[in-house]
């Protein structure tokens, strides 16, 4: 199957970022804005309370369903936003480490940010992406 996304990579700009810095998609693809992945349960409760790592995982995990649902992968993703609800360096590594791993060599543009706070009780984690594909 053909992947409608691009990665686009910059021999000019550093190469210490763990992702690509741009990614295209043809003019024909269908776009799936997904809403922020969070690390909640089936039930509602939230996964990994206090734990970065296992709330970034529970997202992944989450973004895949929905992923799956719109007819998508995580290798159509074209972009992601890592929000982190931290003031600590650490934690926001912590929670991409996890991500970069999910998306392996399909590292698509990302932001990774540190947040005040997130939507639900004991939420640490949320990632935003959109994806492309061609039907």
């Amino acid at each position: 199957m053909t992947r409608a996304v691009t990665l686009i990579r910059s021999q000019a700009l550093s190469d210490a970022a763990e992702y690509a810095y741009a990614a295209t998609a043809p003019a024909d693809a269908r776009l799936i804005f997904l809403a922020g992945s969070c690390p909640l349960n089936e039930d509602g409760t939230t996964a990994g309370k206090g734990d970065y790592a296992v709330q970034a995982a529970k997202c992944i995990e989450n973004m895949n369903t929905a992923l799956a649902e719109a007819g998508a992968t995580i290798e159509d993703v074209i972009s992601t936003r890592v929000l982190v609800a931290s003031t600590e360096q650490a934690d926001l590594v912590t929670a991409w480490e996890v991500v970069r791993d999910a998306f392996g060599s399909h590292d698509v543009p990302s932001t990774l940010m540190g947040v005040t706070v997130l939507g639900y009780d004991d939420q640490l984690v949320e990632i935003e992406a959109v994806a492309a594909v061609q039907d």
